[in-house]
């Protein structure tokens, strides 16, 4: 079978895989690079070379001063002001969506995206709007601003890095800003102008006491012996509390009852499964007494449960190994750790709404797993997924991302935690404006690499590998944080696609997708094959990560530059700026995923701004391109 055959039967598994979205996409990547080694399509010497690539070094340098911006406090004294714009909705979308494309020209555009999305949240509770009229205008901005520079986003990156090793030079720092200042400029206007209108309204007016009201959490409550709704029926409770809320579910022991066919009295240690949203809640525990959020003690009894049966130690009965008569002195002991309360004290404590991010640790795992309230001192209390009904026990939801959570936890390491977790908050953000001097220093270093880069003084990811050493060095990030910064998953990602790429052009793959291409449109002018590949990479980066649409269509642009006989830099471009135009879909981009839970939107409803944004992107970069980049 033919090299090229069998490159183009691994990447249609790993694009039918990263479709598929059961993997994560780190892992499909690797297992494509491992793939091509055992078949012989990538060197073994050489199979591992793209982590040391460039571009993979200049991500990771980017995503550190990104977090180095943030420490210092350079976003927050943004963020402040846009604040002040007043209650009128059109100068908030001015006020965010071009922060927000300013800020991804110059770092990593999901961090430009995690520092505003708390601020268009309070922007939404403070005036009363929709979240969603907010979200999704902050998120398809932060993907227009990274067009602008070449470390505003990773397909930048690729293609500065492509055209390197194409022709010895590469795309300096703002060799992308002409077209991609104009293209941000007018997808800006049309989205405070117009795609805003488009967005469908979701979500209920953002309330005063709770940050949003994207759609009701899954809620468990529990029955306790002090409970005044104790002998209540359900019809009972919702008298009492004045409000229809729907009880998915009656959990009694090990049976279960649908909450519609329930109508007996409550009894002591009952569980259900409400949805209520933090208003709700409150109801709950204030007039019917019922605790809300799983119990500390008995997640702490379900890990040691799941640790007994992984080590084969767990009774026939199901019961722990110390928990029989003979052994009561171990169980006291336990007890006596656990604490012996049914209460949960919540003094020092603090309530966060949190969204769970691509690359966090919680993604398909439990809470037992996680042991969120053991290791990490967070206590779950809800959980909200947009467009699926979840009827499941809080400890047995595997999180996604995107899942909304209500967490409690200590005010102290609040902010650690949701940080080593990989949630981003959304509550109430309190501003620190860091140390004056700390701000000024992380300025002050970025704009020595960039002058070292645009003087020609360094190559691109030295300058920006030593921009961030020295942020580390000098104290403007800790180095813990600049570990946790660069995104594994990413890095990943890069590192072992670079190489199935390179597979991709050296048995000819690319090649052969060129030259099938201009047979096609043999007889049209270049400018239509030109929007042939934006078109094509635009859609095939809706599906998969951005970074990866730039790898394998880098290639065959180039071989199409070719057989048109014409400059690679305008082919080159156009894959830049439409693989990071990913405005169809939620898993086209991290940002697009952060935004549905809290805005409350459902798979299909980014295409309704998304493609007249996408239309409105090309009608403007593809000129552009041919303006600056001439064939």
């Amino acid at each position: 079978m033919a090299d090229h055959t069998l490159v183009f039967i691994v990447l249609g598994l790993t694009l039918a895989a990263f479709v598929w979205g059961r993997f994560r996409y780190d892992l499909v990547a690797l297992s494509a690079l491992l793939a091509c080694v055992i078949l012989g399509l990538v060197p073994g010497e050489e199979a591992f070379y793209g982590f040391g690539h460039p571009a993979v070094i200049t991500v990771a340098a980017v995503l550190v001063l990104s977090r180095g911006f943030e420490r210092s406090g350079v976003v927050d004294v943004i963020a402040e002001q846009v604040l002040k714009v007043g209650d009128r909705l059109f100068l908030q979308l001015v006020a965010l969506t071009a922060t927000v494309v300013v800020l991804s020209g110059f770092m990593n555009n999901v961090g430009a995206l995690a520092l505003l999305l708390p601020v268009a949240m309070r922007l939404a509770r403070e005036h009363n709007i929709s979240p969603s009229l907010l979200l999704m205008p902050l998120a398809f901005g932060s993907l227009l601003g990274g067009l602008m520079t070449l470390i505003g986003t990773p397909p930048n990156i690729i293609i500065a890095s492509y055209r390197g090793s194409v022709t010895g030079e590469t795309f300096g720092m703002f060799s992308f800003f002409p077209v991609g200042a104009s293209v941000a400029l007018a997808g800006l206007v049309f989205i405070v102008l117009l795609g805003w209108r488009l967005v469908p309204q979701r979500a209920g007016n953002a309330s005063t006491e709770g940050m949003f009201d994207i759609s009701y959490y899954l809620v468990e409550v529990r029955v306790d012996e002090e409970a005044k709704a104790l002998g209540w029926t359900l019809r009972e409770l919702q008298r009492e509390l004045e409000e229809t809320l729907p009880v998915l579910a009656v959990l009694r022991g090990k049976q279960r009852y649908a909450g519609h066919a329930f109508l007996g009295a409550l009894k002591e240690g009952d569980i259900l499964l409400v949805e209520a949203g933090p208003e709700e809640m409150k109801l709950l525990e204030d007039k019917a007494g019922l605790r809300v959020g799983i119990d500390p003690q008995e997640e702490t009894l379900e890990q040691e449960r799941a640790e007994a049966e992984e080590s084969g130690q767990l009774q026939r009965d199901g019961s722990l190994p110390d928990a029989e008569n003979g052994k009561g002195e171990n169980k006291d002991k336990k007890e006596k750790k656990r604490g012996t309360s049914n209460g949960f004290d919540t003094e020092g404590l603090e309530l966060v709404e949190a969204v769970v991010r691509n690359d966090s640790v919680m993604v398909n795992r439990t809470v037992t797993q996680l042991r969120l309230h053991n290791q990490y001192g967070m206590h779950l209390v809800a959980v909200a997924r947009d467009g699926s009904r979840l009827r499941q026990r809080l400890r047995d939801i595997r999180f996604r991302p995107g899942d909304v959570l209500l967490l409690q936890g200590g005010e102290s390491n609040l902010s650690e935690s949701l940080t080593t977790l990989g949630c981003l908050p959304l509550a109430k953000r309190n501003f620190t404006l860091g140390q004056p001097r700390m701000l000024l220093v992380s300025i002050g270093i970025f704009a020595l690499a960039i002058a070292a880069m645009l003087l020609d003084i360094l190559p691109n990811a030295i300058a920006l590998a030593l921009a961030a050493l020295v942020t580390l060095l000098v104290g403007v990030l800790p180095l813990r944080d600049g570990y946790q910064a660069i995104d594994g998953p990413v890095i990943i990602l890069l590192g072992a696609m670079i190489p199935v790429g390179s597979a991709l052009e050296t048995s000819g793959g690319a090649a052969l997708i060129a030259n099938s291409l201009l047979e096609l449109g043999g007889t049209w002018p270049t400018v239509s094959i030109l929007i042939l590949l934006f078109v094509t990479t635009m859609m095939l980066s809706d599906i998969i990560n951005n970074a990866a649409a730039a790898v394998l269509m880098a290639p065959i642009a180039v071989s199409l530059a070719n057989g048109f006989g014409a400059s690679i830099d305008p082919f080159l471009m156009v894959v830049a700026v439409s693989a990071s135009c990913a405005f169809l879909t939620p898993i086209g981009h991290q940002s697009n995923t952060l935004v549905m839970g809290p805005g409350g939107y459902r798979f299909g409803d980014y295409w309704r701004m998304g493609l007249p944004l996408e239309l409105v992107v090309m009608a403007v970069a593809i000129p552009m391109i041919l303006l600056v980049w001439p064939l």
